[in-house]
């Protein structure tokens, strides 16, 4: 989740974020706009991805270990 942060935060990011949705041309916003889209849905995944992840390793360490 750090990583998506940071990576919206930079420069680079807010460029694409700027070309996409606050753009003056049209032009611009319509060609930005679904690559920048596309790139927060694979950020939300990842993020949902490692929070599943997360929660699954926690309960595993809450069950405790058993022995036979």
């Amino acid at each position: 989740m750090l990583i998506s942060l940071i990576l919206t935060l930079s420069p680079l990011g807010r460029d694409i974020v700027d070309a996409a949705f606050f753009a003056g041309e049209a032009l611009s916003r319509n060609i930005w706009a679904p690559i920048a889209l596309t790139i927060f849905a694979v950020m939300a995944l990842v993020i949902l991805a490692e929070w599943l992840i997360r929660t699954y390793i926690l309960n595993r360490r809450a069950r405790g270990t058993t022995t036979a």
